[in-house]
């Protein structure tokens, strides 16, 4: 077969086609990822020479990864948000918490207070922080959870705010206030003008399939902004109140994605949504419930992205979903990440017989929770390669290891996944 580009790998992979190598991510979203800890050890089992670390996602503690690094183990993917924030002032200085001094982006509203760090809400709130001794951050307020009305009672009353407010009028306000939807990483707050040619500029830069980061969750926006009891509670007790908060997300999503495409649409090859849907040992609602509040939603969002741009669709969704993936497929999506194959209805065989047709699977290359950081890196490789013999004829994968790298995984076990992909096709 003849050799392909990095892009054509991926599309190939995509389009159920078997390129001619297994296509690897490394970083090309926020959960293929490595911590920050962990990258400075990995450049230099590499035998490769310091570099500013970068802390692109301060509220995963997540590294940019420098074009040797993505040249050593071919990755054949990149986010859209390594083409900005190029510049020394889009930067500044911080510490992580092992004590190794990085760069965080300078929009960033972050404050030391006490024994912790905190990051401040667009408002001036702490909605976020990191406790001495955490690696990462953790939320500390929820927009909504004191609204009126939420919670399933016998008040007639719509949702408000304390000011006496609609809250869902004024929803939009709620995404600056919390810590998933109020801390941008690159490329940043800049308007679409600049998101467009910077895009454009980045997609001539590359042959690497470029991924564009959109967000558009659903099931945890509802989590991030009520918090997820009060947000459960909801669903189960009082579905019309939690399908009017919906379809007000749904109209925000879509005039966000309009925007979003009409700048990088044709500078990215796939589009990235997010709802984690799964825990360990299944799903976290019911296909009934799925298909009564998520379902037609995710499918206007999804379909729309492809009137919209020549893009896939993929999902970055969590834990064990077995139940809910011909729902998935059903409403629109191309590809799930990152096929966390230790839950409960994951395994990497059964999925690729059940569903390998309809959908990729953009991931479950390698365990994180046990192989990555216990084993040994030679049981890292023979792993890895079991898992790419499994998931990878027919094409339908992008190897990924499940999730971020985390800060205690051993630099040699790295190595050792990376250079047993294409070994574990043959």
């Amino acid at each position: 077969m003849p050799t392909m580009t990095p892009r054509e790998r991926v599309l190939a992979a995509l389009n159920h086609v078997e390129p001619d190598r297994v296509p690897v991510d490394l970083s090309g979203h926020r959960s293929s990822g490595i911590a920050a800890m962990a990258y400075p050890k990995l450049r230099r089992c590499l035998g490769l020479e310091p570099r500013p670390i970068r802390v692109y996602d301060v509220i995963q503690q997540l590294a940019v990864i420098d074009d040797d690094v993505l040249d050593r183990f071919g990755i054949d993917c990149i986010e859209m948000g390594r083409g900005f924030a190029l510049t020394d002032d889009s930067w500044k200085p911080w510490t992580l918490p092992d004590g190794t001094n990085c760069l965080i982006p300078a929009w960033t509203n972050m404050e030391r207070r006490s024994d912790r760090w905190v990051i401040l809400s667009n408002s001036g709130k702490v909605f976020a922080h990191m406790p001495d001794g955490i690696l990462y951050f953790e939320q500390t307020y929820f927009p909504l959870a004191s609204v009126e009305g939420i919670l399933p009672s016998d008040r007639k009353q719509d949702a408000r705010d304390t000011q006496g407010r609609d809250a869902l009028a004024t929803l939009d306000e709620a995404f600056g206030e919390c810590m998933w939807t109020g801390v941008a990483a690159p490329p940043g707050p800049i308007d679409p003008q600049t998101l467009s040619k910077g895009a454009k500029r980045f997609r001539e830069s590359t042959d690497r399939a470029i991924i564009g980061l959109f967000g558009g969750n659903l099931f945890e926006t509802g989590q991030f902004f009520y918090r997820a009891d009060n947000f459960f509670m909801l669903l189960a007790g009082e579905p019309a109140k939690a399908h009017r908060f919906l379809d007000r997300l749904v109209e925000i999503h879509l005039a966000n994605l309009e925007k979003f495409l009409a700048a990088v649409g044709s500078s990215i090859d796939i589009i990235l949504f997010g709802d984690d849907l799964g825990m360990q040992t299944g799903c976290m609602l019911s296909p009934r419930m799925y298909c009564e509040f998520f379902k037609p939603r995710h499918k206007v969002l999804w379909n729309r992205a492809k009137e919209l741009a020549d893009v896939k669709v993929m999902l970055h969704c969590c834990g064990g979903v077995r139940e809910l993936l011909p729902h998935l497929i059903e409403a629109g999506l191309d590809a799930i990440n990152p096929v966390q194959i230790t839950c409960a209805g994951m395994n990497a065989a059964e999925l690729k017989a059940e569903f390998g047709r309809g959908l990729t699977f953009w991931g479950g290359g390698c365990d994180t929770r046990e192989i990555l950081t216990g084993a040994s890196p030679k049981q890292v490789a023979e792993h890895v390669r079991n898992q790419v013999r499994t998931l990878s004829p027919g094409g339908g994968f992008v190897f990924q290891q499940v999730h971020n790298i985390l800060a205690n995984v051993p630099p040699e076990n790295i190595v050792a996944m990376f250079d047993a992909v294409n070994i574990g096709r043959s």
